[in-house]
């Protein structure tokens, strides 16, 4: 069987032009398990989507029944679809999207299965959705065996991808890959070559802190261009992130990348809040997303959120930065990055 680098596909960096943005809309699940929690969580989703909106367009993917409503928040010249959801967290649930350099989409279907199999999540729809996407936008589908989502990869464009061990080596997810195994798959698929791997995510991506992922990268390090890494950087000893970060931060400064290059890695530090409803703080801005002539950056009404703006700034002159509120986005056990999913321009 083929697989999409052996048909010439590879995932585009974030920053290259995109078509549009996928997202999907909260409905009643254990997430958003109060009318409160839902109610605000759907305004903060929305507050993303228009952000995102004034650089490209966005599609949003809505339980059966719920496109009035969520339109109400959205604005009009946001476009919703509707189709049965368990949550919303479209970079994870969504399609890999790929491109072949001759116009042609594609997408990678990832097996998706709640985030490890952890009790409080659900996954019967979300587990269809990748798919479904992937049709609307009108790509080639590719199906993957290996449990992953996109929030547990960042590429540079050039070859090089970013994973972590307790994500894609978990027994909660591919029990019975090696890392052998799981490379070649991620090569297979994205059209990298060379996997730099994490030993592990921030500490309140884990059991017992909430919703989280068990270690995305996505709120750890991402490529802000070839060469250059943006990293989650935990300036107080006091937070267990500190010592996690400043291992994760010297495995970043020692690694090349595909083309041999030593990665400059910009560190970034966090919010100065340590702890969130009761457990450690996981805000993090490295979870940010870059639209077409824009960085989405999360905010957390913290005196380090312009601080985190102005290093954006200088490594994105020609876009616009943007702070967007993300706090109740992180108390679901995300960010900004982890409900948005671009789709590539394909020429």
């Amino acid at each position: 069987m083929n697989t999409p680098a052996a048909d010439g596909f590879r995932m585009p960096a974030e920053w290259t032009p995109h078509e549009r943005t996928w997202m999907a809309w909260p409905g009643p699940n254990p997430t958003f398990d109060t009318p409160e929690d839902l109610a605000a969580s759907r305004a903060a989703w929305a507050s993303v989507a228009r952000a995102v909106r004034r650089f490209e367009p966005v599609t949003v993917v809505c339980g059966p029944g719920q496109s009035a409503e969520a339109r109400a928040l959205l604005g009009e010249d946001v476009e919703t679809v509707e189709r049965d959801l368990d949550d919303a967290w479209m970079r994870d649930i969504g399609p890999t999207f790929l491109t072949d350099g001759q116009g042609e989409l594609a997408a990678v279907d990832w097996t998706f299965n709640g985030w490890g199999a952890q009790d409080w999540a659900r996954w019967e729809h979300d587990a269809k959705i990748g798919a479904y996407v992937s049709d609307l936008a009108g790509a080639r589908t590719y199906a993957s065996q290996l449990v992953n989502e996109g929030g547990a990869i960042h590429v540079d464009g050039e070859g090089t991808v970013l994973l972590t061990e307790t994500v894609q080596l978990g027994p909660e997810r591919n029990p019975h890959w090696t890392k052998e195994q799981v490379e070649a798959e991620i090569h297979a698929h994205l059209g990298t070559r060379k996997a730099i791997w994490l030993p592990r995510g921030l500490t309140g991506d884990y059991p017992p802190y909430g919703y989280g992922t068990l270690g995305h990268v996505d709120i750890v390090a991402a490529f802000a261009r070839p060469g250059v890494v943006v990293a989650h950087h935990q300036p107080d000893s006091a937070h267990p992130d500190h010592e996690v970060t400043r291992e994760v931060i010297g495995i970043l400064k020692s690694a090349t990348d595909a083309r041999g290059r030593r990665l400059e890695v910009v560190e970034v530090p966090a919010p100065t809040v340590l702890e969130a409803d009761g457990h450690w703080a996981d805000y993090s801005y490295i979870n940010h997303y870059l639209c077409n002539g824009g960085v989405v950056l999360c905010g957390f009404d913290d005196p380090r959120d312009e601080i985190a703006a102005g290093i954006f700034r200088r490594l994105f002159p020609e876009r616009t930065v943007t702070l967007v509120d993300a706090r109740t986005i992180f108390a679901g056990g995300g960010g900004i990055h982890c409900i948005t999913q671009q789709q590539p321009k394909v020429r």
